[in-house]
């Protein structure tokens, strides 16, 4: 019984389990190329207004706490005023509870920090690959520092990334 416990509570497998999610990058995780071509516009004429397009605020890369982890989180701006975070090339270890949060403490914290005073996105997609996560309106973005992969059943992180202004 108590083999089936334990079982059920760390389940050792997951940390052999691989679960890729490619969601839609917002904003390209590499830096773009832009064209110097003329547009062949007079003048007098004036250049249409460029389509609002996500934007990228604030970004940082993973720092190990618990698991080994690598990639970039950003915080990104939608047109019409809304915020989503995406992970581009996330790969850490598969684990039984993890969850996304937001969290107002750098960091550079200790890693108990990160269990509180969060807020939660929800459940980690996977565990490599890229994901987007939506941010519920009414956060309070100035307050957040950065982002954090937590094991919900441990009460441990696996990784925290700021998110610096870019």
């Amino acid at each position: 019984m108590a083999l089936g416990v334990g079982l059920y509570l760390f389940q050792p497998w997951r940390l052999f389990t691989v679960r890729e999610t490619h969601d839609a990058l917002l904003v390209p995780a590499g830096p773009v190329a832009t064209s110097t071509t003329s547009s062949g516009a007079s003048a007098g004429t004036p250049a249409p207004a460029p389509a609002e397009t996500p934007e990228e605020v604030a970004t940082g890369e993973w720092r190990s706490l618990e698991h080994a982890t690598t990639g970039k989180a950003s915080l990104i701006k939608l047109p019409g005023g809304g915020h989503s975070v995406q992970f581009a090339s996330l790969a850490t270890s598969d684990g039984p509870d993890l969850y996304v949060y937001l969290s107002p403490h750098a960091s550079g914290s200790s890693e108990k920090t990160f269990g509180q005073g969060f807020t939660s996105l929800g459940k980690l997609k996977g565990n490599r690959g890229d994901q987007v996560y939506e941010i519920p309106a009414g956060v309070d973005l100035s307050a957040i520092r950065s982002v954090v992969i937590w094991c919900q059943r441990f009460s441990a992180g696996f990784a925290v990334a700021p998110l610096e202004q870019t």
